[in-house]
């Protein structure tokens, strides 16, 4: 069944009209005031369907599809009554709820949504460059102390048909990740990266494309969670890619929200949809940006999805091998400040001396300009993402110079425990399921 938007611009008469061609419509939501056309009830007979209002409209749109079995909204309400901000909250509201939208010229339409035979995490971003990786490898790090946790990833490098790596197992070292990428394979994408952070199995797929909510327009997640159901992992964890995510019905979600985005990014557009469908909602790089603006992104979310347990992180660097009184070249995916950040704790707190730095590690150009710039370092210290293999590992061991990944660990700002809270959601999921 159909249910309408219509608003106090447009005559009953003509509402009327329009529900009419389109038919089968159940019910219509009324948007804006009602001077032009009078009294709700007289609408209501007018136009032939039951109506519904609140001062909120979202409050009605919802309550009409409780109380109605609504496939579709169309509609049939113009400028002024509903801007384009209102349009895209009104679009995250029914793709949550698995609802088309459609308008005169747009038509927003859910993806189905694969069922998972085993309890399934899903991680996901409102972009990218948020830290959704260093995010994973934290949960499935976390969730080892009660499961045994697999991550299958969706990265825009992964390979054709999924590819385990047994992060369990198997010795992750830059000679083997130079002997991958050797092979024509992308050896720092998502599975490798969390495979190393983690140390759990992971399963890399591929997509291609990104839709405005979030969906890809193709992917193998399906193939790599039919493998993903046949190991004995009990609890997968589906890592989104940039503001992409995996088109499953997981049991719980992470909406991991970059502090340093736009915060139209986040209360706009998809951003509301990515955000209500979390369980937890992960705020990173909080200590990058000013108070003023960490403020506006809480309220931004406590208005979307108030139920969620909110986090306010940052992140520090932990060297994944022996740095201590070693000269370093840190290079990272981080602007400058990140970076001077990164570097002050790792001279504080690992004893290096840190002698250049570059944040140009998706940039292979700019990054073998700053490779060429620094001498006298002992290692790079490098996070594994990007040029991080074919540019940086390759011209350090070439050099003689020692390689040493690093991973991002987020650490609460709030004085809350992301890692309590992980594990509570874990045995949640967990136990729904058995």
């Amino acid at each position: 069944m159909k249910m309408v938007l219509i608003d106090g611009e447009h005559y009953p008469d003509v509402t009327a009209w329009a529900i009419k061609m389109l038919g089968d419509v159940c019910c219509a939501v009324f948007l804006g005031g009602a001077e032009k056309v009078g009294d709700l009830n007289e609408i209501e007979r007018k136009v032939g369907v039951k109506v519904y209002y609140r001062r909120d409209y979202m409050d009605a749109i919802q309550q009409a599809i409780m109380e109605n079995e609504v496939h579709e909204v169309v509609d049939l309400s113009d400028e002024p009554i509903l801007t384009y901000e209102d349009r895209f909250r009104i679009a995250s509201f029914l793709l949550a709820n698995g609802i088309t939208y459609t308008g005169a010229d747009f038509t927003f339409r859910p993806k189905s949504l694969l069922k998972i035979n085993k309890p399934s995490l899903a991680i996901i971003g409102t972009g990218k460059r948020v830290g959704k990786t260093a995010i994973s490898g934290f949960v499935a790090r976390t969730l080892k102390e009660i499961a045994k946790p697999a991550i299958l990833t969706m990265g825009r490098g992964g390979p054709e048909k999924p590819e385990i790596i047994k992060g369990d197992r198997l010795e992750i070292t830059p000679e083997f990740l130079l002997r991958i990428a050797g092979e024509g394979k992308h050896a720092a994408s998502d599975h490798f990266e969390d495979a190393l952070t983690s140390r759990v199995l992971t399963i890399g797929c591929r997509r291609c494309g990104g839709g405005m909510a979030g969906f890809s327009f193709f992917d193998v997640v399906e193939e790599g969670i039919k493998i993903a159901e046949r190991l004995d992992n009990d609890l997968i964890i589906l890592e989104g890619s940039g503001a992409t995510l995996p088109a499953v019905k997981a049991d719980g979600y992470v909406t991991v929200v970059g502090a340093t985005q736009k915060i139209s990014f986040i209360r706009g557009y998809f951003g509301p949809f990515r955000i209500k469908l979390a369980d937890l909602i992960v705020v990173t790089m909080a200590d990058l940006i000013s108070e003023r603006k960490l403020e506006s992104i809480k309220r931004a979310i406590a208005k979307i999805n108030p139920e969620a347990e909110l986090h306010l992180t940052k992140f520090i660097p932990r060297p994944l091998g022996e740095v201590r009184e070693k000269r370093i070249l840190l290079i990272m995916t981080a602007n400058r400040r990140g970076l001077q950040k990164a570097a002050y704790y790792l001279e504080e707190h690992y004893g290096v001396e840190v002698i250049g730095f570059s944040g140009h590690l998706s940039n292979r150009k700019k990054l073998i300009e700053d490779m060429k710039k620094f001498k006298g370092y002992d290692a790079v210290l490098v996070e594994l993402k990007a040029a991080a293999v074919d540019v940086v590992t390759k011209r350090a061991l070439e050099e003689g110079k020692g390689v040493i990944f690093m991973d991002n660990e987020p650490v609460n700002i709030d004085g809350n425990s992301l890692r309590e809270s992980i594990l509570k959601l874990g045995n949640r999921i967990l136990g729904d399921r058995r």
